[in-house]
């Protein structure tokens, strides 16, 4: 099996478990009940001058630890204070060291809108995510057996008042964008191989809708990149390494939006 569907085998294995747990009705009610208000995440990217999502993300399948002990409030309440337009929180524990417990915490020191990042294949994770204080779920094309499952994830979604972000790869995978997506990324790494290229977003960016706001994720390290990215028309840009790497990510994040404003 590639990498990624190592991650959705672990991925069934895990909602098994949660469901023997705690019962589908018992969980779905309670994110039901959630009252907390919403940020928006497409309209904090067209209102941002950053229009950068800081991601709070411990290590990666290809890469290893970036920094095993990272600190939730303190990373993510500097990208917050710092200017981000939004920040994604990697929740995945088996190939990226995240936890749910991550976005909790997330949530306590972020004023801007918070996406759920992790590999969703069934509800129950959705439900999961309102829970939790998500504002925005990802949802991968090239993780759903077909456009249908994917439609009926947003539209589930979307009952619960959160937004979503579906990401693509390549030009099939256009097949999956529907009326309930709010965003769309291009994601610059290739989930199989977890080989990056920024070029994905330039050739894709012209296929997709203007209906939909765009974003490019992964793979972003320079300003310049960014500017480049801005003219093709794209109106937020995912990035996690380039700061997560640094010792102090949020010094490492106040440093590319000086560079980003020069």
């Amino acid at each position: 099996m590639n990498i990624l569907e190592k991650i959705i085998a672990t991925k069934r294995r895990e909602i098994s478990i949660l469901n023997q747990n705690r019962s589908y009705a018992d969980i779905l009610s309670e994110a039901q009940s959630v009252e907390r208000v919403k940020l928006s995440f497409s309209d904090a990217l067209i209102k941002s001058d950053t229009k950068i999502i800081a991601e709070f993300k411990r290590r990666s399948p290809s890469k290893g630890f970036f920094c095993a002990d990272a600190n939730v409030a303190e990373i993510v309440g500097g990208y917050s204070s710092l200017g981000a337009a939004a920040i994604s929180v990697l929740t995945d524990s088996e190939y990226f060291s995240g936890a749910i417990d991550d976005m909790v915490e997330a949530r306590k020191v972020s004023a801007v809108p918070l996406l759920f990042k992790d590999f969703i294949i069934d509800p129950v994770q959705i439900c999961a995510a309102r829970i939790a204080g998500a504002d925005v779920v990802l949802l991968i094309a090239a993780a759903m057996s077909n456009p249908a499952q994917c439609e009926q994830l947003a539209r589930f979604a979307r009952l619960l008042n959160l937004e979503v972000l579906l990401e693509i790869h390549n030009e099939k995978e256009l097949n999956y964008l529907n009326s309930y997506v709010n965003v769309v990324g291009v994601n610059n790494r290739d989930l199989t191989t977890f080989v990056t290229d920024v070029s994905i977003s330039l050739k894709l960016g012209a296929l997709i809708p203007n209906s939909f706001v765009k974003i490019s994720e992964s793979g972003i390290s320079s300003p310049n990149t960014v500017k480049q990215l801005r003219q093709a028309g794209f109106q937020g840009f995912l990035m996690g390494e380039n700061f997560m790497k640094n010792p102090r990510p949020t010094e490492s994040f106040k440093q590319f939006l000086s560079a980003l404003q020069r």
